[in-house]
């Protein structure tokens, strides 16, 4: 097809853009809101697998789409559980492996490896012979795995009521240390093992963990995974607004070969059509939305309205609406007067189009910067909030 797009995103929207191809560039803008990422959660049944799904899509057990958890086998069939905010990010509950209906040696049969992106192989005690045999099939598929060490935070507290002299960290060091040996006496070569609670992602490895899936997951889908990152730490919130950040040139860029087209007014009204989606992928992101306040608001004991109170701009829990678009961008010190540049030079002759392309740039380009400024200060505003409710994060 002659529309179809490549993963390779940053050759593709250049030469899109010399092209002057604005339904292509549309669609590389567009790509990580549709590149699939499919990460499968495996391990033995009681392993946390279910909590750990729940978990990273930010939501609580109980919750409408939750993966069910309990202390008995839960997940009996490969499931699928999509990102609330991105629904081409999916988490695949696989049944544990060794069960009755899934026995070790047919699991690779019974379960469709190939359509995964990575695997996290879960264990709430040790790993197992049965985890050692997945890791092995699946770096034989050439695909990558990840060892978590789940329920730490039961391990601590288990410690520190058995023992006189306790030490978090020294416990902490032991755990990774008797899993690491334990592969490696299975002859699993320099294995990685990160240390986990899905009740407290922000405490232990789960950043370490993210930073190692962001490193090795390819360039296409490196930026689909940081935009569904749990906001757990102000580096998080960082790293989607360099997502975000080096994507508006390219928006800017769309919007100037818009403006290229001689029809009085169009330029603005697709301009704000795409600004409305661009603003509402940042307040996905950034989980500013009316909805994922309310799950964290849930989720942290904080009130809703403590959360909304800390943040600034009118962009945030709330409908993104041209009108309201429009309101927040006439605040904007010389955004106006830009904006009336680029309507008024399309009547001067031989110089009119491209001048109204370079003016649709610049307005454009810094309109989104000081909306994601905003947007990503509020993000940093709210967990702030959280941070001084909850001590212990």
């Amino acid at each position: 097809m002659g529309n179809s797009v490549d993963h390779n995103s940053t050759e593709g929207i250049q030469e899109a853009l010399q092209n002057n191809d604005r339904e292509k560039i549309q669609q590389y803008m567009n790509l990580e809101k549709k590149s699939p990422l499919n990460i499968a959660v495996t391990g033995e049944c009681g392993s946390g697998k279910s909590t750990f799904v729940n978990a990273f899509r930010g939501i609580q057990h109980g919750e409408e789409g939750a993966a069910p958890t309990g202390v008995v086998a839960t997940t009996s069939e490969v499931t699928p559980y999509l990102h609330p905010n991105y629904p081409n990010v999916t988490l695949w509950d696989l049944p544990g492996i060794g069960t009755t209906k899934f026995p070790a040696d047919k699991y690779l049969n019974l379960v469709p490896f190939e359509r995964f992106d990575f695997f996290i192989i879960i264990s709430a005690i040790r790993f197992r012979e049965n985890d050692v045999m997945l890791a092995k099939k699946i770096t034989k598929m050439g695909k990558k795995f990840y060892f978590v060490r789940s329920k730490i935070d039961f391990d601590l507290k288990n410690q520190e009521r058995s023992q006189r002299e306790f030490n978090a960290e020294r416990t902490l060091s032991e755990i990774r240390k008797a899993c690491i040996q334990g592969l490696q006496s299975a002859s699993v070569v320099s294995p990685q093992v990160f240390l986990v609670s899905s009740f407290d992602l922000h405490l232990y490895d789960f950043a370490l963990l993210l930073n190692t899936l962001e490193r090795e997951l390819p360039e296409h889908k490196r930026d689909v995974l940081k935009l569904v990152m749990p906001n757990i730490s102000h580096e998080v919130i960082n790293k989607k607004k360099e997502a975000f950040y080096k994507k508006i040139k390219y928006w800017a860029m769309l919007s100037a070969t818009v403006a290229a087209v001689p029809v009085p007014g169009l330029s603005i009204a697709v301009d704000v059509v795409m600004l409305i989606g661009v603003v509402t992928q940042y307040v996905l992101g950034f989980c500013l939305d009316i909805l994922s306040l309310k799950k964290l608001s849930a989720r942290t004991n904080v009130p809703y309205n403590d959360l909304t109170a800390v943040i600034i701009s009118d962009l945030a829990a709330t409908e993104i609406t041209a009108d309201l678009l429009l309101k927040v961008i006439g605040r904007f010190a010389g955004t106006a007067a830009l904006m009336a540049a680029e309507e008024g030079s399309r009547f001067i002759p031989i110089l009119g189009i491209p001048l109204a392309m370079s003016f649709s740039f610049v307005s454009t380009n810094k309109i989104l910067k000081i909306i994601l400024n905003m947007l990503a200060e509020d993000a940093h505003k709210v967990l702030n909030k959280v941070m001084e409710s909850n001590t212990s994060v």
